[in-house]
């Protein structure tokens, strides 16, 4: 039952949102209590353990925001102050020199594989998003040639590299090897995001050509001047500083005794947002005074590289209601259960009951967390089970087939300037890649374990 009402669902946003044109924010709120009241979800909360279908609302997009409104914010600052100084240009310029125009694809996916392992895929996201825009823009090269790599590399290291949250919680479950996961992680990784992003988003670029949104490029990418570039090695230190502040945060939680004052000093500037405050306020000082500008001009473009982005942060917010609303109504728990009485191989049983709970509810992280539940005691009375590929396989299930019921499916659609079915075309389906071709390679590496 729970199944056919999510199909229905989905159905109705697409029609809301191509066919009676309605804003997608609206509408996804829209259906969000529509599946509310067919699942039986009371109106009003009896109480704090059941909540109601506003509730449910409120919670999914307060949480999605609560992180994610302070992360856009920063880095849509800190790649306005890159746009301006002629950072993104000058780093575009050099990855286009280095790499030449027709492998600049290439250039993005390592950047972005590089780049994610540290940070969480929003932050990489808004990172390195005004260098795509410049790219695509000085290049001519489609939008989508030049983004899908960085979203793979992104979205690989983000669903099987520890140390993500959902990767490492679900070596903890399953009593994994963090070394070895790292290792098997980046074997499986790169020919995986290879795959997904450089070879598909060239062929799919070629079909599909877009060009910068024009009110976001007004934003991120800077405005043709005469003026000389900033250095590229200021410039690659100002975009790689809240990397490089959670990369050692991320090494202070491994080798440090976490009651010392220094280990939470260095996890406190390592936090996403900390980090990021930290990187954008320095490239006000960096590529904002140091380039000339004075404090008018810096607090100038603050303010108006902001407008653009509320539109994107509404539309997240609402898809983070969306999934919400799915979560607790309890049609992952439906999945889950009915999945506790296969009798699969755990590789297949952990990859498969995580993809039906991502396309189900559209969290990658809960799909994750959930199937690595149910199948840790399942894998522990079995003989031969690689925990470690185990982690990997329940990650790749958790990426598959991201759609309008997932909060970055309207980021990547947003910022990309695409339509749903363009999104569909492109975001969908390099993330449903993603997922079966590093379950393959998961089991061609069982094979020679």
């Amino acid at each position: 039952m729970g199944i056919a009402i999510v199909i229905v669902a989905i159905i109705a946003l697409l029609l809301l949102i191509t066919i009676a044109k309605m804003h997608p924010f609206v509408a996804l709120i829209l259906i969000s209590v529509g599946v509310g009241l067919a699942m039986g979800m009371p109106l009003i909360a009896p109480s704090p353990e059941t909540p109601g279908i506003i509730d449910s609302i409120k919670a999914g997009l307060g949480n999605t925001l609560g992180f994610l409104a302070i992360v856009l914010a920063l880095g849509t600052m800190l790649g306005k102050m890159m746009a301006e100084s002629g950072g993104a240009e000058r780093i575009a310029k050099t990855l286009i020199a280095r790499f030449g125009q027709k492998r600049v694809h290439w250039a993005m996916m390592v950047v972005a594989f590089l780049v994610g392992i540290p940070v969480f895929f929003q932050v990489g996201f808004v990172l390195l998003i005004p260098l795509v825009f410049t790219i695509a823009i000085e290049t001519g090269i489609s939008l989508i040639t030049i983004g899908i790599p960085l979203v793979a590399g992104l979205s690989v290291v983000h669903g099987l590299v520890p140390p993500h949250p959902a990767a490492m919680a679900a070596v903890g479950i399953f009593k994994a090897d963090v070394g070895k996961t790292i290792l098997y992680s980046i074997i499986v990784g790169l020919p995986t995001a290879i795959i997904a992003g450089p070879l598909y988003g060239k062929w799919i670029g070629a079909r599909m050509y877009k060009k910068v949104p024009a009110e976001i490029a007004e934003q991120l990418v800077q405005h043709k001047e005469t003026r000389e570039l900033p250095a590229f090695g200021n410039t690659l230190f100002t975009i790689l500083l809240p990397v490089i502040l959670m990369l050692i945060a991320s090494i202070a939680n491994v080798t440090l005794d976490q009651t010392l004052e220094a280990a939470k000093v260095l996890r406190f500037i390592g936090d996403p947002i900390v980090a990021l405050l930290i990187a954008t306020i320095y490239s006000f000082f960096s590529l904002g005074y140091a380039r000339g500008f004075n404090r008018d001009n810096v607090l100038k473009f603050a303010n108006d590289c902001l407008g653009p982005v509320a539109n994107i942060l509404l539309v997240i917010g609402a898809g983070g209601a969306f999934n919400k609303v799915l979560l607790d109504s309890g049609i992952g728990q439906q999945i889950a259960e009915a999945a506790k009485h296969s009798h699969l191989s755990p590789l297949l049983l952990g990859w498969g009951i995580a993809a039906l709970i991502r396309v189900a509810t559209g969290s990658a992280t809960v799909s994750m967390m959930t199937a690595a539940g149910i199948v840790a005691p399942i894998a522990a009375t079995m003989s031969g089970t690689n925990m470690e590929l185990l982690v990997l396989a329940t990650g790749a299930g958790s990426l598959i087939l991201s759609h309008v019921n997932d909060s970055g499916f309207w980021m990547i659609k947003e910022y990309f300037g695409m339509t749903v079915k363009e999104t569909l075309m492109t975001w969908t389906v390099m993330e449903t890649i993603i997922s079966v071709v590093a379950f393959i390679f998961i089991l061609l590496l069982n094979v020679i374990l």
